[in-house]
């Protein structure tokens, strides 16, 4: 990271103070009056938390537990922006964009393979990673499962490291298959289950959460790759791939292959953002035709196709259903 150092927010780390609680464990002082609200947590605190409450625990699925324990609110703005977006995949890729304002320590990826999608988590730490991996990837289970109304059923779990205990305990916690020792840790389910809408979903909630990510992560110095690029994006809608490259100092085809490491494409963040920039310009009473150029497509008519098929009506009929 650029200019400072690695940190959680203390809505993350606060989820280890109540699992303590729960289980009736006293944390040292020393650690918990590091946890302040509104400050973040410097990652080495988080990594005594962590090994204190694990060592106290004495409880091989210890991070397990705090996994499917976790809130929305622990993951602090980008907890909400997840659940406020349209489809679960959406959602998803809002996480890997904006994982850092949750902590630093690991990364996300989202990337397709065949007929399925995966959701991978890659830990940077070197303190209980096992029960930490454990928590992270539980979360997300439990969260995907709430925000789609409980409609979300994954394949399969996947875990770098080996079981702490037998998988069957795991099954039935998760409910759901497992596999360990896979060298990668991912959550896998069917490409459609990325359709599912999101019961929480709001645009303008979203679009005002997105904001603040994203000067959260501009205050930590710590903004993606995909997110710079959305914010060029957002800031100049005509630009193409080429130019984006250019003023990010590199290469289109650099920015192809680095994007293709956080599992997006240029195109799919284009598309993505133009998306929720007609929208917008389209809910605050411009016309068609102001928001075709605005957004540097060359006719009108092209613009009307991309929001067909963005939205399943022209842009003409949502902006008339908006008045009715």
């Amino acid at each position: 990271m650029i200019g400072t150092s690695p940190s959680v927010t203390h809505l993350y780390a606060q989820a280890i103070l109540q699992a303590a609680q729960r289980r009736g464990i006293t944390l040292p002082e020393s650690i918990t009056c590091e946890v302040v609200p509104g400050q973040r947590v410097p990652l080495a605190v988080q990594d005594q938390l962590w090994e204190e409450y694990c060592r106290q625990a004495n409880d091989p699925l210890a991070g397990l537990d705090i996994g499917l324990g976790l809130q929305v609110g622990h993951l602090d703005s980008a907890g909400m922006l997840l659940v406020s977006c349209d489809t679960l995949r959406d959602g998803l890729e809002a996480l890997v964009e904006y994982a850092p304002v949750v902590g630093d320590g690991g990364e996300f990826s989202l990337s397709e393979e065949g007929e399925l999608l995966l959701l991978c988590y890659h830990p940077e730490f070197r303190v209980r990673v096992a029960e930490r991996v454990e928590a992270v990837m539980a979360s997300l289970v439990r969260l995907a499962g709430w925000a789609t109304g409980e409609a979300f059923m994954p394949e399969t779990l996947l875990f770098a490291h080996e079981p702490e205990v037998g998988e069957s305990v795991y099954r039935e916690r998760l409910g759901m298959a497992v596999a360990f020792g896979a060298g990668r840790n991912c959550l896998r389910f069917h490409r459609d289950q990325g359709q599912l809408p999101l019961i929480q979903a709001n645009s303008a909630l979203r679009d005002h959460l997105r904001q603040l990510a994203d000067h959260t992560l501009e205050a930590l110095g710590h903004q993606s790759l995909s997110g710079q690029v959305s914010q060029l994006v957002r800031q100049h809608p005509g630009w193409g791939k080429e130019r984006v490259a250019s003023e990010l100092h590199m290469s289109g085809r650099h920015l192809t292959r680095l994007l293709a490491e956080e599992g997006l494409s240029f195109k799919v963040l284009r598309e993505r953002d133009l998306h929720r920039l007609a929208v917008g310009m389209l809910r605050s009473g411009d016309s068609v035709a102001l928001v075709s150029e605005q957004l540097g497509f060359s006719e009108e008519a092209a613009f009307s196709r991309a929001f067909r098929r963005w939205e399943g009506v022209s842009p003409s009929r949502f902006r008339s259903g908006l008045s009715g």
